[in-house]
């Protein structure tokens, strides 16, 4: 009976610290986005919201920047991950995916920029989350 009781309260707290670890990586990738792009905005490189849509030299400016931040935020996750790193790193960037899918149906018919940005946030997510998923893991594994 003990034991049930243990590993109840053992897996609650895993399922906590996986959730603590995806909410993370969401926050990581929101501020860098949100900081890169205000600082972007303010510089003139980008257009301010309302202000026009991006070009095609601004819509690649500002998915490379997203892609790493994908790869970073991933990172953030799979270190801080219970177990299983690169596949907590994958279940935010599947997240990740259906938000950015989210976001280019809302936005497609928009005028905001090229249809091709919104399509590359959506083809990139995984991939960036693997990598950073797995050098979160190389990371963890060096260190033990």
């Amino acid at each position: 009976m003990e034991s049930r009781v243990a590993e109840s309260a053992k897996r609650q707290r895993s399922l906590g610290r996986s959730i603590l670890a995806l909410v993370a990586g969401f926050v990581v990738n929101v501020a860098l986005s949100l900081g890169t792009d205000f600082l972007l905005v303010s510089m003139g490189v980008l257009p301010s919201l309302g202000g026009g849509a991006m070009n095609d030299t601004q819509s690649l400016i500002a998915a490379s920047y997203r892609t790493l931040y994908g790869v970073i935020s991933s990172y953030v996750v799979a270190r801080l991950a219970p177990y299983g790193p690169v596949g907590h790193a994958l279940t935010g960037g599947a997240i990740g995916m259906a938000l950015a899918m989210a976001g280019a149906v809302a936005t497609w018919n928009q005028g905001l920029g090229p249809h091709w940005y919104p399509i590359s946030l959506v083809i990139t997510a995984l991939p960036s989350a693997w990598v950073g998923g797995k050098l979160g893991a190389m990371h963890m594994a060096t260190r033990n």
